[in-house]
């Protein structure tokens, strides 16, 4: 719904003509449960901005090549998610720009991945939250980058899979570096400390990251030598 616009209601006719698709459609599309029941005033039945939202989307989502099923899928992974207030309940990232997009925006993103699987496991990471209508992605950063990993040959799945498991020794290391400035510090000044404890971790995931890439994926780690005997009593 567009910002500074007063919400309306529509019966079924006036949504169907401003979605651009017939009567038919509309009843189609709630019998099948893509669009929730309208409310109820005797006889008439209102619909409102947030119905005419979701039939533009199922529209565009029509137009990639996703199927109603699939689309049906994909509106009960989005409505399984949590909204924005809950994964920002700590506030807003400090050094991330949020992101809002579309459902077709998301799925021109990731072209062929949107699914239902990965959909949930990007709303289970905290990745996307949903904010009415919209997406949000909590990291341009991350969008930017797992999509390049996409366009690279890399699944989707193996994307978020790998990104579950970084996360958990993100936090660790985070713990790590949070406990020593707490210890060693009497007042941590976060502006300075923040990108010095960045830095180290940046330098040895690069110089990790080198260590790996150029070991051929068939070479095994050598045997540690055995520990010398120790020495006879007495």
């Amino acid at each position: 719904m567009a910002e500074g616009r007063e919400p309306r209601e529509y019966r079924m006719e006036e949504l169907a003509r401003e979605a651009g698709i017939t009567v038919r459609t509309v009843r189609f599309y709630r019998e099948r449960g893509l669009i929730r029941p309208p409310r109820r005033e005797g006889r008439i039945a209102w619909y409102d901005d947030h119905h005419l939202a979701r039939l533009r989307t199922i529209a565009g989502l029509l137009e990639r090549g996703h199927t109603l099923t699939g689309i049906a899928d994909l509106a009960t992974a989005f409505e399984s998610g949590r909204d924005v207030g809950e994964v920002l309940g700590l506030g807003e990232p400090t050094e991330e720009t949020l992101v809002r997009l579309s459902p077709e925006e998301l799925t021109d993103y990731y072209e062929g991945e949107v699914t239902p699987e990965n959909l949930r496991a990007a709303l289970d990471l905290g990745y996307l939250a949903m904010d009415g209508d919209e997406i949000v992605h909590i990291s341009r950063r991350l969008l930017d980058v797992s999509a390049a990993l996409v366009r690279e040959g890399v699944p989707l799945a193996a994307v978020l899979e790998a990104a579950r498991r970084v996360r958990a020794h993100a936090d660790a290391l985070a713990e790590l570096f949070a406990t020593v400035l707490r210890t060693h510090t009497t007042t941590p000044d976060t502006e300075k400390l923040r990108p010095l404890a960045k830095s180290v971790v940046e330098a040895e995931f690069s110089l990790a990251l080198d260590r790996h890439l150029h070991t051929p994926p068939d070479a095994t780690t050598p045997p540690a030598p055995p520990n010398p005997p120790a020495p006879a009593a007495g």
